[in-house]
């Protein structure tokens, strides 16, 4: 569950990083339109809304909340990292961790 909130989390931010014209340029070319960065946004806060979820599923109501900040951490060092040194990777790894954590979740071996 813990690679699944890891997941989202970092799919929240590159969307939400997508939104910004630099980070839309560098890794998909040009601004994004208007509707596109609304989505993103949309989309990037959603992700992250949703990642909480398997830290309370996880560590309970108590412990989840700190978890998730710990989880929101990693996830956005991860990012920074890579938008740093290696931009394609980051955006080929939006779509991997999330499956990845829903893998890991429910057992789908």
């Amino acid at each position: 569950m813990a690679a699944l909130a890891l997941g989202l989390a970092y799919a929240g931010f590159l969307l939400l990083s997508l939104a910004m014209d630099r980070h839309h340029r560098e890794l998909l070319g040009g601004a994004p339109p208007r509707v596109r960065r609304l989505a993103c946004r949309l989309g990037g806060a959603a992700s992250l809304g949703l990642s909480i979820l398997p830290c309370f599923a996880l560590w309970g109501w108590s412990i989840g909340p700190v978890a998730w900040c710990g989880v929101l951490t990693l996830a956005a060092f991860g990012l920074v990292a890579l938008l740093a040194f290696a931009p394609r990777a980051a955006l080929l790894l939006a779509p991997l961790l999330p499956a990845v954590g829903f893998t890991a979740w429910f057992g789908l071996d």
